[in-house]
């Protein structure tokens, strides 16, 4: 899952980067309003965690812009503004959540899932495809109950595969959910982490669609 982080406090930032990387999510941080807006358009994101005291540009007039677009991607704001109405100003130009700052990583990256689960029409924190089952939650892969160990990026490759299941992913979406800008991924990377998935649950699991991409069938 890719994520852009928008924060100019460098501590903060930097905090949040490392925590939801280590989470498993691909991060990109901007430290400005202004390089949001343009990242948001012409990147795709499957989330935006967005402060709101930001230079050049605020975030509530990156938010306001993004949904003027059109662009339909989850954006939690994340602020030391805990006035009722900042919330209810934030809420109603089109944020889907509002956490205050100090922020607790465990309850940042429970409210990410949360979003994405409701973006994607999913209520239970649960994907499932036969045998195979991954609790976002708790992070888990089992395959008939059995737990099976993934490295992080191959965790956050299955489950984007598994939430467009029936459709074909290109190979630059895969490595755009895959990486963020910092992380450039070698040429072979992507084939060596399907190969590692089929080789830990199932040679048939996942289908190359050669000169196109990869498929979960449903």
């Amino acid at each position: 899952m890719r994520i852009l982080l928008v924060e100019d406090d460098p501590e903060l930032g930097d905090g949040l980067t490392v925590g939801l990387r280590q989470a498993g999510f691909a991060v990109d941080w901007l430290r400005d309003g202004n390089s949001a807006d343009q990242a948001l358009q012409s990147e795709s994101f499957d989330l935006v965690v967005l402060d709101l005291g930001l230079p050049r540009l605020s975030g509530m007039d990156v938010l306001s812009r993004a949904r003027s677009r059109g662009l339909t991607v989850p954006i939690l704001i994340l602020t030391a503004r805990d006035a009722t109405g900042d919330k209810v100003s934030g809420l109603d130009a089109g944020a889907d959540d509002y956490l205050v700052k100090p922020i607790d990583l465990d309850e940042l990256s429970a409210r990410i899932r949360a979003l994405t689960r409701r973006s994607a029409g999913r209520a239970a924190p649960l994907l499932t495809h036969g045998d195979l089952a991954v609790d976002l939650a708790a992070h888990r892969v089992t395959v008939a109950g059995d737990e099976v160990e993934l490295s992080s990026r191959e965790y956050s490759l299955l489950q984007m595969l598994l939430e467009n299941a029936g459709r074909v992913l290109t190979r630059t979406q895969l490595e755009q959910s895959v990486y963020g800008w910092r992380d450039e991924p070698d040429s072979n990377a992507l084939e060596v982490h399907i190969h590692h998935l089929r080789k830990k649950l199932g040679g048939d699991l996942i289908r190359t669609l050669r000169g196109v991409g990869y498929t979960i069938p449903k």
